[in-house]
Formats: structure tokens, C-alpha cells, sequence
């Protein structure tokens, strides 16, 4: 569900083809339009504007991406196409279609002796490789989550079915995953008797064990999840909830607390990115990049990188993005813009400086080691002789000082937080309003805290629209979509979490598998928000007696289905 739905253009200019398009990498595109009318990469040029969101729903070309420039390429006329609504609805990837069977075994003192998970996933009529992938292999990396647990018994399997095909969203596998995890501890809480804080504390990974490699082989570069949830218990004043359960009981409402620890790995595997940089000679710093803005604030958080390296004010940097002509590496998807699109830019710009240090040192017959840097400007130490980036530039071949990069991350990043919601359930309509959202987040070192902070409110809001509201409907005979429009699809509105959100970021453990020690921070509120919420739920109904029920509780909790559980 993105703001803007789907829309391509194409045409072609100087015998090349220039197509248009609302996408997260515009690389993907290009490259399935090449392979497939087998011409050039070279004689094809892929351009993107500002997305309307993405969501991982805008990964690569649809089949209608495909006849636009086909159609474009053949009768050498500008075509257009742009999608309704419903016909994202039909036509777009969704996601999350998963049934899930999970259990686990505790030994006396509640230590995880194994897991089992058994699921089946539904990737629809035509699936993709992104699609499949997704529930047979990224999901089930993290689904031990925080805890250490050695043995494990999985079940995986996808399924084609007679409805839209599912693919990557939002946490693309990992809040599955997580979800089944937190479910099952406060699950194994109520039945076992033991405290779930202390359930989660005995089996938590802790630091001493980093890197850690988990029972799917995955290696966990840094984590302290303990910290992170002591953290996070005392900013939402956890324990004060009776008193505040005691005053929504004398309204008739039933209170609930719900928490989820959590991590999840981000990256796509795709580990390096290139970029190119330019010092003009008007003293611009100018920064191509494939990673690509859609809403996230992308280029905010790069220029700061760029302003970093060379001291210059934040108006003399020029991000450029979505252009395949200009930069050529992978693109954004699964949280990796900044650990690994950042990394770039950041190494990308160091280099250009010392080249331009070289230069500085040539024109003012100096050693390099000599010179003074500062705001744009080399002086030989010293003196008051010196040169400025623009004057260096100017004496280039172009006007300008160029350097292509590449720089490579050593391995994935494994954000992790904590997040606890409260909620009020009215048992007379099953109505389930949000009292209070906290987080405790680790996502590395934190370039921009706003932006930050963004995402994470943002996923969560996701998040919580999936616990509560959204779901795709289908007449199982026909796979006909009932749920065709925004009239029949509930999305969260900006009322869903009237107390605004309370969310915070630990930045001591920074991350070692890239040069600026940041985490992927996409996708994490999204993954933490669906088990906290219904556990939320679940703990609303278990402390009125109804424990036997919350195993009952399925996303999305509308009031239907909260009533029934209640009075059935």
C-alpha cells in the first residue's frame, strides 16, 4: 500500500530508450529490459523522480512496465501507463500470507531446549523468486530471534494459490518470523507459569557470545538485546501498569501490556555499492548513487556523510539519485541505503578529498603532508597561501575533480529493539484503541535522529495497520479480490495512535560490519509492532480470565473477530 500507486513512461531520445518509472532501484528495471529485448544496457536509460513509497513493493518491473517500453522501443512513440488504485490492488505483489504451526520446549527452569515451526506460505498464481524466497529462506534466518536456541525443527513451504502473488513488504519475512517467536514466548508464559520478562532474560543471546551464529548459520556481528529491554521497560514505565489497568477497568475497558524483543537482519545480500563523485568548479560537491529515494529521507542522510568528509556547507552538496546513466550500483531495498549506500558515499568522498589533496599539493608546490584542510580550502601550513576545491577543479580536464568508488560491507546488520504497547479493549464491542507505544532501538550509529526516528514511527504504524485492520479478502472460488478499493481496505489513519509514539535510540553498539557503524532502520518498527500489539491484546483477555482463548487471536484483530473471541 503505497501513497502513489504505480506509473511508467517511456520513450525514446538519440536512439536510445529513456523510460520513466516509479521505482525503488531503478538498476532492476534496467537490467530486465535489456536481458529481455536483448539490446545494450548502454542504448537503455532508466530514470526515476520522487516515489511515493515503496515498501519493497517497487523492487523491480512489473509485466505492464515491460509492454510500456516494449511498445515505446517498437513504434518509436511515447507510450504511458499509470495505474489506478484497484489495479495495484489486482496486479501489485502483496504480502504476509502465511499460516504458521509453532512450538517449543522448555526444560524446569524455562530454558529453550528446541523450536519447531511448520508454515505454509502463500505466494499466489505466479510467483517470483523475491516472493518465494522470502518465506523459505530470509524469514526463517531470524526466527530465533534474541534467544539462544540450538536446535531447531523447520517446516517451510510455499504455495500457489489463485490470488495476487505475495512478495516483499515491509520486513520481508523477518516480522513473520518475529511475530511467531514473541507470540509463542508470552504463549509459553502463560502456560509454564514463569514470568515472561524472566522467560525472555534466561534465554537471551548476551553480549559475551558476539558474533554469534545462530542455529540457520547466520552470524549476529553485535548485540546487548538485555540492555535494550531494561531500557525500554522503565521509559514505559512498566511497572506502574496495574494502577493504570485499575482506571481504565472503572471505565469498563480491559487493559492490556504487550512486549516483543526482537532482531532482524537487513541488507538483501547486497553488500556493495558504488558511487561517483564530482568537485565542480563552482566548489559543488556533486554525489551519484543507486540508492534511491522514496519518502525516507535518503538524500538528507547522505549529504550529511558528504558534509562530514569535506566541512562545506550542506547547500554546496548535490545528491543525485535515480539515474541509471549516473549510478550504477544495486539500489534501496531490505534497510541497506545507509550501511551500505552511506558506507559509499562516505568512502566515496574521503577519496575524492585525497585526490584533490594531490592536486592542492601539485599546485602549491607543497608536500601533501603539508597542507591544512578546512572548509573547502587547502592553505600550506603556515602561510596564508593556499587554493580552494572549486579554483582545483576549474584547472581539470571537465572543470572538475572526478572519482568512481566502490565500497563493500563484511556482512549483514542485525538491528534489534524493544517495543511495548499498552491497549484498551472494549469487551462490549471488541474495539481495540492504543493507549501507549514505546521503543527502545538499536540500529548503530544515527546520522540523522528526525529521520530516524521517522522510520521507526513509520514501520510501526505499519505495523500496528496489520495487527488491527488490514487484510487482503478473496472469494476462495474465484480468488476475486473483495477487497478491491480503499473502501473495502482499511489502512491505519494518523488517529490510530492519538498519544503519539515514545520512541528512542541506544547508539553504544555500533555496528562492525561497515565503516560508519550504522544499522538498517527501515524496517524494524514494522517488525516489532504486530507481536507487541496482540500480545497486548492477548494479555488483555488473559487477565480476564479468557487465557484459554489468546492461542485463538488472529491478525487483523477487527472488532468482529475481538467480540467473538470474547463472548463465543
Amino acid at each position: 500500500m503505497t501513497l502513489e500507486p504505480r506509473s511508467v513512461q517511456a520513450h525514446i531520445e538519440d536512439a536510445r530508450l529513456i523510460v520513466r518509472i516509479s521505482s525503488q532501484m531503478p538498476s532492476a528495471p534496467h537490467a530486465q529490459i535489456a536481458d529481455l529485448f536483448g539490446i545494450p544496457a548502454s542504448d537503455i536509460r532508466v530514470i526515476v523522480g520522487d516515489v511515493g513509497g515503496g515498501f519493497g513493493m517497487k523492487t523491480g518491473a512489473y509485466p505492464e512496465d515491460l509492454m510500456v517500453a516494449f511498445c515505446a522501443h517498437q513504434l518509436k512513440r511515447p507510450v504511458k501507463w499509470q495505474a489506478e488504485r484497484s489495479e495495484d490492488f489486482l496486479a501489485c505483489t502483496h504480502g504476509r500470507d502465511v499460516v504458521s504451526h509453532v512450538s517449543m520446549a522448555l526444560d524446569a527452569k524455562g530454558k529453550i531446549m528446541a523450536l519447531r515451526v511448520n508454515s505454509e506460505a502463500n505466494v499466489g498464481a505466479y510467483p517470483g523468486m523475491t516472493g518465494v524466497a522470502i518465506q523459505l529462506l530470509i524469514g526463517p534466518w531470524v526466527q530465533t530471534g534474541v534467544y539462544d536456541i540450538g536446535l531447531i525443527d523447520y517446516h517451510f513451504t510455499a504455495v500457489m494459490t489463485n490470488t495476487a502473488p505475495t512478495g516483499a513488504y515491509r520486513g520481508a519475512g523477518r516480522p513473520e518470523a518475529i511475530f511467531n517467536i514473541e507470540r509463542l514466548m508470552d504463549e509459553a508464559s502463560r502456560v509454564s507459569g514463569i514470568d515472561r520478562l524472566q522467560l525472555r532474560r534466561s534465554n537471551m543471546i548476551q553480549p559475551s557470545q558476539m558474533p554469534y551464529k545462530n542455529a540457520m548459520a547466520q552470524t549476529y556481528d553485535t548485540g546487548n538485546f538485555e540492555s535494550i529491554m531494561n531500557q525500554a521497560l522503565e521509559l514505559s514505565q512498566w511497572n506502574g501498569f496495574e494502577a493504570r489497568a485499575q482506571a481504565s477497568e472503572k471505565k469498563g475497558l480491559w487493559r492490556g501490556l504487550g512486549i516483543a524483543t526482537f532482531l532482524e537482519w537487513t541488507g538483501g545480500n547486497a553488500l556493495e555499492e558504488k558511487v561517483n563523485v564530482r568537485i565542480l568548479a563552482d566548489g559543488v560537491i556533486e554525489v551519484f548513487t543507486a540508492v534511491n529515494a522514496m519518502g525516507q529521507g535518503i538524500a538528507t542522510s547522505l549529504s550529511q556523510l558528504v558534509v562530514d568528509v569535506f566541512g562545506v556547507d550542506i547547500s554546496k552538496v548535490r545528491v543525485v539519485m535515480g539515474d541509471t546513466d549516473r549510478g550504477a550500483g544495486f539500489g534501496s531495498v531490505g534497510s541497506r541505503s545507509l550501511f551500505t549506500g552511506g558506507s559509499a558515499v562516505s568512502v566515496g568522498s574521503q577519496k575524492a578529498l585525497d585526490k584533490a589533496r594531490e592536486l592542492a599539493a601539485k599546485s602549491l608546490e607543497a608536500a601533501a603532508s603539508d597542507l591544512d584542510y578546512a572548509a573547502g580550502h587547502f592553505t600550506v601550513k603556515g602561510t596564508d597561501v593556499g587554493v580552494s576545491l572549486g579554483e582545483l577543479a576549474a584547472k581539470e580536464e571537465h572543470s572538475r575533480i572526478e572519482l568512481d568508488s566502490s565500497t563493500a560491507a563484511s556482512g549483514a546488520t542485525w538491528p534489534n529493539g524493544c517495543h511495548i504497547c499498552e491497549v484498551e479493549v472494549d469487551p462490549e464491542s471488541g474495539t481495540v484503541a492504543l493507549c501507549s507505544y514505546t521503543s527502545m532501538n538499536d540500529v548503530g550509529r544515527v546520522v540523522n535522529p528526525m529521520i530516524v526516528v521517522g522510520q521507526l514511527d513509520g514501520g510501526a504504524v505499519q505495523g500496528i495497520g496489520q495487527a488491527l485492520c488490514e487484510g487482503v479478502i478473496y472469494d476462495p472460488a474465484t480468488g476475486q479480490p473483495l477487497t478491491g478499493s480503499l473502501m473495502d481496505y482499511a489502512i491505519p489513519h494518523a488517529d490510530i495512535m492519538p498519544g503519539g509514539f515514545n520512541t528512542h535510540m541506544d547508539q553504544s553498539v555500533p555496528c562492525k560490519n561497515n565503516v560508519l557503524g550504522v544499522k538498517g532502520v527501515g524496517e524494524l518498527g514494522t517488525i516489532g509492532a504486530t507481536p507487541s500489539v496482540v500480545n497486548a491484546v492477548a494479555d488483555a483477555l488473559a487477565r480476564h480470565g479468557l487465557g484459554g482463548k489468546t492461542r485463538a487471536l488472529q491478525m487483523p484483530l477487527t472488532p468482529a473477530k475481538v467480540w467473538e473471541i470474547i463472548h463465543a
